[in-house]
């Protein structure tokens, strides 16, 4: 009996090691700020890297590490070709300020809207911010949760891998 029960916590615990290290996107969909449809699972940057970030309005570090990536995005765009995506993860109540900061902010990204939490609960999101690196091929290779000054840089050197890698 002893032997049962530890075969079966083994498979227990490698059943949820497997599902806590899910590499590829969910098929989800949500809508940008222009009401058009995305379904992450087909997100495509021809093969460059892409970032995933969750963050909401109410969040101070995620407002810092939105800032921080908007000021860097144009040269990383330029050097890797990487392309980041913002998820809103505000609900209903609060979808309404997505627009307004993200304008008032300038940050250039594209922002998409998860007010039911669909793709926060697939990708195990548990707090803002929280970043995912997708490489070219839609595997996520790197996450980091939190935000200190700095940690765009450890992000950057993991998106220069990926490019590195594609060529």
């Amino acid at each position: 009996m002893k032997k049962l029960m530890t075969l079966l916590l083994m498979a227990l615990m490698v059943t949820g090691l497997h599902a806590q290290t899910k590499s590829e996107l969910p098929n989800i969909t949500l809508k940008n700020l222009k009401g058009k449809d995305v379904n992450i699972a087909k997100l495509n940057n021809g093969g460059k890297p892409i970032v995933i970030t969750f963050w909401a309005t109410w969040c101070g570090p995620c407002i810092k590490e939105h800032n921080a990536l908007n000021d860097v995005y144009a040269d990383w765009q330029a050097e890797t070709g990487v392309k980041i995506y913002s998820v809103s993860i505000d609900d209903s109540r609060s979808t309404a300020k997505v627009k307004p900061v993200v304008d008032g902010k300038g940050w250039d990204f594209e922002v998409l809207l998860d007010p039911n939490g669909d793709l926060k609960r697939a990708m195990n999101v548990s707090n803002p911010p929280h970043t995912f690196l997708i490489d070219g091929n839609g595997k996520i290779v790197y996450q980091h949760t939190g935000y200190f000054e700095g940690a765009e840089d450890d992000l950057y050197e993991e998106i220069l891998k990926i490019a590195k890698k594609k060529k």
